[in-house]
């Protein structure tokens, strides 16, 4: 059997999902990524249909490309016109790949609905396509649009269709879920026939509206399909298509059939990570291998068991594909929570001491309280810091103030905050604005501590949440703020978290340990005398 390859089609289908649009530079930067992660054909646009992929397919030529091969993207010619005629096959040529992809009808419903031609005309579009495309040397992938859908409600017309593209001499043809309907008992019957009929080696190329798209790509890679296509993250309109991130351990990990090297599947995380950043959109926690709550563990009995053995609760080691164990804190905590998330740390507590119950009480209490520690792991280290009475302070607040005022109906609202510190003997007095109180402070702090702690300048606010822990308490519910604050410096990032009835006091708290917590990681002296007097503690202990 041929090697698997595997087909992304990111750039093209995975674009059409809302809210993305990549510019030519992130198409050149993705581009080179899934080379060197050892993708096979990518897909680079269409290029008759906008500038932008006319300009991509111009500038791709000059990448140094060491796998991939890019394919340009188009449809069979129009109907009632002749091949030579048709523009957008003239701008797939002009694109001058090596590999093109072009797609034609297989379902006779949209050929006299949707193309308004005859079912004939249809299979001469697809022939004529096919051939004059192989006549210029180029190798022709053709994807048979919604061929499932076709074959179910006429299967002899869907199946000369592919013919058609055989006879013409097409180096693979994808079959087509264009609509994300199909059933893996569906997708086994139809593939076990096409490939008893079809001597053209056969891809796969499948959307995700009925949750199977993953699910059919290994399945009928286990049947002996020759090519998956797919997108990074499962990216595409709708529901989006099959998921190359889930798909491609699937394979190589549980299947066995051998998709990259070791050292490629190691960067699958940061290469998902890194797609979704020129996407702009957020990494999704919850998928397989990839997602930030893979391989996180949150129930004390299951820490306990991964502590001992890490396979009782991961079907594999973390870091084959490049993604971390992480054990979450919280209400549902047991001591080997907190032990793991001390070792994680750098902090030395052990298991059967009674500072670690210490630690475990108060982190319960604290969350009975609204607080969350699975977003705030700097917050759960200045707890333990706290807890063993061993943190030590780098200033103390002896007031602050904020004033929100709008003049007028129409008057702009101004922020304003004044915060008094002391840190040894010497107090300092600062006000700050800003867009909102939150910021106003966040800048009155950092003008009352700049003078003694410079290397807060290199501390930034990235990002702020606020949840309200019980509606029904309306505005005077319980809020639970959270904080991401960044150190560009070390690249190094962190959560921390505050708890009020009052917003500006719950922002304010998660502030404070931001600020702290940055600090004491700036100051590595610092640092080794805090996890000195832990060891202290316990020895005393």
């Amino acid at each position: 059997m041929n090697r698997l390859t595997i087909y992304d089609t990111t750039l093209r289908d995975g674009a059409q999902r809302e809210g993305v649009s990549f510019s030519v530079s992130d198409k050149l930067k993705i581009t080179q990524r899934l080379d060197a992660f050892g993708i096979d054909y990518i897909e680079g646009g269409w290029p008759g249909s906008n500038p932008k992929d006319i300009e991509f397919f111009r500038k791709v030529r000059q990448l140094d490309l060491q796998h991939a091969k890019i394919s340009a993207f188009s449809s069979t010619r129009r109907a009632g016109i002749h091949i030579k005629d048709d523009l957008n096959i003239q701008a797939l040529l002009a694109a001058e790949t090596k590999v093109v992809t072009i797609f034609g009808k297989s379902w006779d419903f949209h050929v006299t609905e949707a193309l308004g031609t005859t079912l004939e005309e249809n299979l001469a579009m697809i022939s004529d396509t096919v051939a004059y495309l192989k006549e210029t040397g180029r190798e022709v992938i053709y994807d048979a649009e919604h061929f499932f859908d076709g074959y179910r409600y006429n299967p002899d017309y869907a199946m000369a269709t592919v013919r058609a593209a055989q006879d013409a001499g097409a180096d693979l043809i994808a079959l087509c879920d264009t609509n994300g309907g199909l059933m893996p008992f569906t997708l086994q019957d139809v593939l076990r026939y096409v490939q008893s009929e079809i001597h053209t080696p056969l891809g796969i190329h499948l959307h995700d509206d009925a949750g199977m798209a993953v699910a059919n790509s290994i399945i009928a890679a286990e049947m002996g399909i020759s090519q998956i296509q797919g997108t990074i993250n499962g990216y595409g309109e709708r529901c989006g298509n099959a998921n190359l991130c889930t798909i491609i351990p699937n394979l190589q990990l549980k299947m066995g059939i051998a998709i990259l090297q070791p050292e490629q599947m190691d960067d699958l995380t940061c290469m998902s990570r890194y797609v979704a950043e020129l996407a702009n959109l957020n990494p999704q926690d919850q998928v397989p291998y990839v997602g930030d709550n893979a391989f996180a563990h949150k129930g004390g009995i299951h820490v306990d068991a991964v502590l001992k053995h890490a396979h009782t609760y991961e079907h594999i080691e973390p870091a084959l594909v490049g993604n971390k164990r992480r054990v979450l804190v919280s209400e549902l905590s047991g001591k080997s929570n907190v032990l793991y998330k001390a070792q994680e740390n750098d902090i030395d507590l052990s298991k059967d001491t009674p500072e670690t119950k210490m630690v475990l009480d108060t982190l319960k209490e604290m969350e009975y309280q609204g607080y969350q520690f699975e977003g705030a792991e700097a917050s759960f280290e200045l707890l333990i810091w706290k807890a063993l009475q061993v943190h030590q302070r780098l200033f103390d607040l002896i007031g602050v103030r904020t004033i929100v005022e709008k003049r007028g109906n129409n008057g702009e609202i101004i922020s304003e905050a004044t915060v008094k510190v002391r840190i040894g003997k010497q107090e300092y007095l600062t006000a700050g604005e800003g867009n909102g109180p939150v910021h106003a402070l966040d800048q009155a702090l950092r003008r009352a501590l700049g003078e003694v702690y410079p290397e807060l300048k290199h501390i930034q606010l990235v990002d702020y949440k606020v949840r309200v822990l019980d509606g029904k308490d309306g505005t005077g519910a319980r809020v639970r703020v959270l904080i991401e604050s960044r150190d560009e410096r070390k690249k190094k990032s962190w959560g921390t978290v505050g708890v009020s009835p009052n917003i500006i006091e719950a922002s304010w708290i998660a502030l404070v340990d931001s600020v702290e917590y940055g600090l004491m990681c700036a100051n590595k002296t610092k640092m080794k005398e805090l996890r000195k007097a832990v060891r202290q503690f316990r020895m005393e202990g």
